[in-house]
């Protein structure tokens, strides 16, 4: 037992030592720590640390109900409220076809994001740095292209949601512009001081926005009875609106998931993260959704009468979109009414500050000479970026909402398929193969690891050394062309406001369903051929 527990300690002071290594000596300038803004900042709680994982020493969090609250917060906001409204209104479902669209595909799609997070906690690897053992050093720069422009496009439409509500309470005294700057520099400061702040930030904002909800559903809740039956939903509908919520929304999170896990403890609980994380990610979006369901089908149900009041929300939303909907909503409650109003539309700086933390580390990936930016610097190139974009874009918002959440779930889609096909087919295949092959050898299995020690086996799965070595790592050839070859069926399957593929035209948009099973097969067969010819993963 001692040799064993000897073997381990070496492994992991040696591996903890690689990385170390290459996160000093290899990538960063000795003036990086001398730097005195970077010391000052420091010392103030900023984090600096960017792509370069975190060793199992500095590993230490075991606080998982911090994860709850930071998933729970990032969507308990009007974006997730908007999204709820796409069914009545893109599609013309009614609050109960909408509702079990939202639950039961919300339910299926939190699982990945919700698995990824476990692994920050076992290999302290961001999301994008593990990715590198599936597409390569070279071959994940495209992916991280693929997630800079959707993370980069949800802080837009978070920013112009924002910057609209808190425009609708001003009475035409402050521009949806003059909002949008206002929702987004808040978002900067809170993802500048980085993990420990951002983290505390999410876990006390979300009460007032709840209670917002709360208030808001006591107003207009009264309301929901008068709602009409709607016309009985076809299969293509459910479909293309559960593509809208499932894939081009809460899958979108699973590129990013384990970025908030890297500080836990790599012997802790991953059943605790992924419960917390689960439960994070799908109280908030299904109840907001719904929510959002349902006042948007009480708004635009055509037997209202032109005097009633639900007739009001439904001209707000016309000229104030979701915004000005919900500030009606609220209007009863008088300046307390404006108050929630407020605050509401400052819930979208949690879920755009979280973006634009990941975002910064995935503009170092995507071009890894900027390993040596401190990683507080990017919060405020990607401000530069959203900024003048959500300004441009903040009139023509619904049609750049449905598009959007429309096209990004294909490629996530296949992204989750490469990941989880290299982990368990390739990966644990492979050390299950040393390990058996290694105890026919020799009688003595006290020399080898412990299958027990879950930590120990993961940096077996993907050695932290390999993690800035392209030499060590995939050549990314197999992944790419996976993702590629799915789209020759994918673009058949979706089913958007501009192009309907002829498979769509039956069943509704499957392009995400397409784009997992596909990329998954066509990732398996290449690459056991890449393998198979290279001799090694």
């Amino acid at each position: 037992m001692s040799v064993e527990k000897s073997r381990n300690d070496d492994l992991e002071k040696r591996e903890s030592l690689d990385i170390s290594q290459g996160e000093v000596g290899e990538t960063l300038p000795p003036t990086y720590f001398s730097n005195s803004l970077t010391k000052r900042l420091l010392s103030w709680g900023v984090e600096s640390r960017g792509i370069s994982p975190v060793p199992p020493s500095q590993r230490t969090d075991t606080s998982y109900y911090k994860l709850f609250f930071l998933w729970f917060t990032i969507n308990l906001n009007i974006l997730s409220f908007s999204a709820g409204t796409l069914g009545p209104v893109a599609y013309g479902l009614g609050i109960r076809e909408s509702c079990l669209v939202i639950f039961f595909f919300n339910g299926l799609c939190c699982v990945p994001p919700a698995y990824f997070a476990t692994w920050g906690s076992k290999l302290g690897m961001r999301q994008m740095v593990q990715a590198r053992y599936s597409f390569g050093y070279y071959g994940v720069i495209l992916v991280c292209i693929l997630n800079l422009i959707t993370m980069i496009g949800f802080c837009i439409l978070n920013a112009i949601l924002g910057g609209q509500t808190l425009a609708s309470v001003a009475n035409g005294n402050l521009t949806w512009n003059a909002g949008i700057v206002i929702v987004v520099v808040i978002s900067l400061t809170i993802s500048f001081c980085g993990y420990s702040i951002l983290t505390w930030y999410e876990r006390i904002v979300w009460f007032p926005v709840l209670i917002v909800y709360l208030v808001s559903l006591g107003l207009g809740g009264k309301y929901l009875n008068d709602i009409p039956a709607s016309e009985p939903a076809t299969v293509s509908t459910i479909l293309s609106y559960a593509s809208t919520i499932g894939g081009g929304f809460v899958l979108t999170y699973s590129p990013l998931a384990s970025d908030y896990t890297i500080y836990f403890k790599p012997s802790g609980s991953s059943s605790k993260i992924f419960i917390y994380t689960y439960l994070g990610l799908f109280t908030s979006l299904v109840s907001v959704q719904c929510l959002g369901a349902a006042f948007a089908a009480v708004a635009l149900s055509p037997s209202l009468p032109s005097n009633s009041v639900p007739a009001s929300w439904a001209q707000s939303y016309s000229s104030l979109s979701v915004g000005g909907l919900l500030h009606t909503i609220l209007s009863p409650a008088g300046h307390f009414g404006d108050f929630l109003t407020v605050l509401l539309s400052l819930s979208v700086a949690g879920n755009i500050a979280v973006s634009f933390y990941s975002i910064g580390l995935n503009m170092q990936l995507a071009l890894p000479a900027l390993i040596v930016v401190p990683r507080y610097v990017f919060s405020i190139i990607t401000t530069a970026i959203v900024l003048p974009l959500a300004i441009v874009g903040s009139h023509t918002f619904y049609d750049a909402l449905e598009d959007f959440l429309g096209l990004i779930g294909y490629w996530c889609s296949a992204f989750i398929a490469v990941i989880l096909v290299e982990h368990f087919v390739f990966r644990k295949h492979s050390y299950s193969q040393w390990t058996l092959s290694n105890f026919i050898r020799t009688p003595f299995r006290n020399s080898f690891p412990d299958d027990h020690n879950e930590s120990t086996i993961w940096m077996l799965y993907y050695p932290p050394s390999h993690w800035n070595n392209a030499s060590l790592l995939p050549s990314g050839i197999s992944a790419i062309l996976a993702g590629i070859i799915s789209f020759g069926l994918v673009v058949p399957s979706m089913s958007q406001i501009w192009f309907t593929g002829p498979i769509a035209t039956k069943t509704g948009d499957i392009g995400f369903e397409v784009a997992f099973v596909l990329a998954g097969l066509v990732y398996m067969g290449l690459r056991g051929v890449e393998v198979y010819w290279r001799g090694k993963l």
